[in-house]
């Protein structure tokens, strides 16, 4: 008996080709589906009508008391009689049944109406007139928009969602609209806000070309993605979540509460930073309002780093929002207090430095870098402007002046730094922090000014009513600004976690290096019993050749 061969595990383009084959078929499946029930039409209503008309004359039967039930009989045989005597008879009764049968099988869905309803007329007429002021001139001998005109020719589509608001509009205007200009957008999208119905947030797309206006209407991001990870290759970061018609590339995500209907599993489109040697953004800056969530996503950033590289974390607040990573394999340190701050970042910079040293030794020899400079180290300062000021009056260095070294050559080292500011501690930022950090993301509650500001852009959407923690933009270099939505990702000792973001936060931790000592508790009479710490081995010290005397 021959082998059968093993199946050949499909390459790329077999796959793609498998999948338009499948598409191909699929259409012309449901194109036979629709001829053939074209032409079988006929029938099918006739089929309907006979099965209407018998279980008419059942309910009949059964409706007639038993006494009655002969005399039914032989009325209608009497019936069945004459007509089967008369001439053409027999036909007749033929033709009647089949157009009763007919007209009782027809399709009886009223059909949808077709434009808006009086309502949603009314809707398009109020934003027609509340337009007049804004696209009319008087010198115009043809208006488009003037009081009392038509407003279907300003309206050529449009869409009502289920509350009949406007969920969809497509408005054309004149060739004489100042639309390059900023201020004349802003008053039209705001108008148009108004009217459209508050509480939503909306997209403006202008064509300048053919003098049109799309306005869509946005859904809110999804806010219970949970920290997770994330199917990305070394290298990509994952910021947050934005819409499906902004990026082409989706991730296999989990949601609801970790442990309970965790198994959830949908695709979502990401906002994927890249960084390393071949990236264009090398390090980011995050700004936002206290609470937005700025301290969330160094931590998302800090956990996805970890996966391939090591984290230095510089906390400004003080408030022991990452005390999580303290003595965690890949975490080098993480410092809240001034004096380690400066020690750190001064590291930093003579890390940076050796690494683009031996990184230039090697390819002088025509060998690969080495390991250990291969290996990406990541920067993450929360709040550098309340070092600067204590810097400032302790008479020391500001921190940030140690970060040019890892700004400039970081992306030749392999050194990524993200910084997290608050919108009243930008005038603080060095020079250099603001040139090279090309990777923007703005979070929390802000004018549209604050957020061109901070991006570079002014976002095409407007701003939600109700902004949860973690919601913003984002921008990678010169690109489009992005929605933003960063997964939760809360600090697991705060007592206002839940318990299944606790848990999930833990489970992407990695290994504690060494046990800590136990905290004494001050609040007792008697101190605590001291907990004595793990030896932690250290590499031993080769000793220095005494000089002869």
């Amino acid at each position: 008996m021959a082998r059968r061969p093993l199946p050949r595990i499909l390459s790329k383009d077999g796959a793609q080709l498998a999948r338009t084959q499948l598409a191909r078929s699929r259409e012309l499946a449901r194109t036979a589906a629709d001829s053939a029930t074209d032409v079988l039409h006929p029938l099918i209503t006739l089929s309907r009508g006979l099965r209407l008309l018998a279980s008419a004359g059942r309910r009949r039967w059964t409706a007639t008391p038993k006494d009655r039930r002969g005399p039914l009989l032989f009325l209608v045989a009497c019936v069945v009689l004459v007509v089967a005597l008369a001439p053409y008879g027999p036909l007749l009764a033929v033709v009647t049944v089949m157009a009763a049968a007919a007209w009782l099988g027809r399709d009886r869905t009223a059909p949808e109406p077709e434009g808006p309803d009086e309502s949603q007329t009314e809707r398009l007429r109020a934003l027609y007139e509340a337009l007049v002021p804004y696209f009319s001139v008087p010198e115009d001998p043809t208006p488009l928009y003037a009081h009392g005109g038509d407003w279907e020719k300003a309206f050529p589509a449009h869409e009502f969602d289920d509350a009949g608001r406007v969920g969809q509009l497509v408005l054309r205007y004149p060739a004489y609209f100042p639309d390059g200009e900023p201020e004349a957008r802003a008053r039209i999208e705001q108008v148009l806000t108004a009217k459209a119905g508050r509480g939503r947030e909306y997209r403006f797309g202008w064509d300048e070309e053919g003098n049109q206006l799309t306005v869509s209407v946005l859904p809110p991001l999804p806010a219970d993605i949970v920290a997770q990870r994330f199917v990305t290759a070394p290298g990509e970061s994952v910021l947050g979540f934005t819409d499906p018609s902004e990026v082409q590339r989706t991730l296999p995500l989990s949601f609801g509460d970790y442990g309970d209907s965790y198994d959830e599993q949908r695709d979502v489109p990401p906002v994927v930073w890249r960084t390393g040697t071949r990236s264009t953004e090398p390090h980011l800056l995050a700004v936002g309002q206290p609470g937005s969530g700025t301290s969330t996503l160094l931590r998302s950033l800090a956990l996805q780093a970890l996966q391939y590289g090591d984290v230095l974390i510089v906390d400004g607040g003080g408030t022991g929002e990452y005390a999580c990573l303290t003595g965690r394999d890949g975490v080098l340190a993480v410092e809240c207090a001034l004096p380690g701050a400066l020690a750190s970042l001064d590291w930093a910079a003579r890390e940076t430095e050796r690494r683009l040293v031996a990184i230039n030794l090697a390819r002088q020899a025509g060998d690969p870098p080495p390991a250990d400079t291969r290996r990406p180290l990541w920067i993450l300062l929360d709040r550098p402007s309340v070092f600067a000021h204590l810097a400032e009056v302790d008479d020391r260095g500001d921190p940030q002046d140690l970060l040019q070294v890892p700004l400039r050559h970081g992306r030749a080292a392999n050194v990524t730094v993200v910084v997290a500011e608050q919108y009243d501690g930008l005038d603080a930022l060095g020079d250099a922090v603001r040139q090279h950090t090309r990777a923007r993301v703005a979070l929390g509650p802000a004018t549209a000014r604050q957020v061109e500001a901070v991006l570079g852009a002014a976002p095409r959407t407007t701003p939600p009513v109700q902004v949860p923690p973690g919601r913003g933009y984002a921008r990678l270099g010169h690109g489009p600004v992005h929605r933003l939505q960063v997964p939760r990702t809360p600090d697991p000792y705060d007592d206002a976690t839940s318990e299944g973001d606790r848990r999930a936060v833990l489970d992407l931790l990695p290994p504690r290096i060494a046990q800590a000592a136990r905290p004494i508790d001050l609040t007792k009479g008697v101190a605590a019993e001291a907990v004595p710490a793990e030896p932690v081995p250290t590499e031993p010290m080769a000793a220095e050749p005494v000089a002869a005397e």
